[in-house]
């Protein structure tokens, strides 16, 4: 393992993870909202708030798809030394990560009507995140919200899926975004 690999995890991380989670739990409630999520300092092309969701939500549980682009030797030791996370196939992962385009080629486990839960988060790395485009509807969202999404038709399919579906976190830099399956897309 390279020495890299053992730097840029939380430098407090009772405290960084706990106010990580706190910023992931507040994106996932409010769809279309953006925070600050930063603490770990991963490898590029890993975003800091890519890697700060990974440090606060992937521990030797929860197996991780790499997405071509983020599957290199810096990032597997990284995350394999902070967060002993297991690499997966697309149909087995909890978790994959990348960018939009390198992981919509590959089929996610979308949960089973015993076990919606059983589904992967996406965590897509994104050139940027607004709060404009796509309108947002659904549990969180007084009215409606806006985000800037890759693909409407793609988050429109998984909506209809629900309670079956895949929950999204769209990173850039330190922010973060999130989308669960239960938002409607227009």
């Amino acid at each position: 393992m390279q020495t890299q690999a053992l730097t840029g995890g939380f430098a407090d991380a009772p405290i960084e993870a706990a106010t990580a989670f706190r910023a992931i739990m507040q994106v996932m409630a409010r769809p279309g909202d953006i925070e600050t999520l930063a603490g770990a300092r991963p490898p590029a092309p890993l975003s800091a708030a890519a890697g700060t969701l990974i440090l606060t939500l992937c521990d030797p549980d929860t197996p991780i798809f790499l997405a071509p682009g983020h599957n290199t030797p810096q990032i597997r030791d990284w995350i394999t030394f902070h967060t002993g996370a297991p690499f997966a196939e697309a149909a087995t992962a909890r978790f994959a990560l990348g960018a939009w385009g390198a992981l919509t080629p590959f089929a996610f486990a979308i949960g089973t009507s015993e076990y919606p839960d059983r589904s992967a988060t996406l965590i897509v790395e994104m050139a940027h995140l607004e709060p404009s485009g796509a309108t947002l509807r659904g549990p969180g969202i007084k009215d409606t919200a806006n985000l800037s999404l890759p693909d409407l038709k793609r988050f429109q399919d998984n909506a209809a899926l629900f309670p079956l579906g895949h929950d999204y976190f769209f990173t850039t830099g330190a922010r973060v975004a999130a989308l669960p399956r239960s938002t409607k897309v227009s």
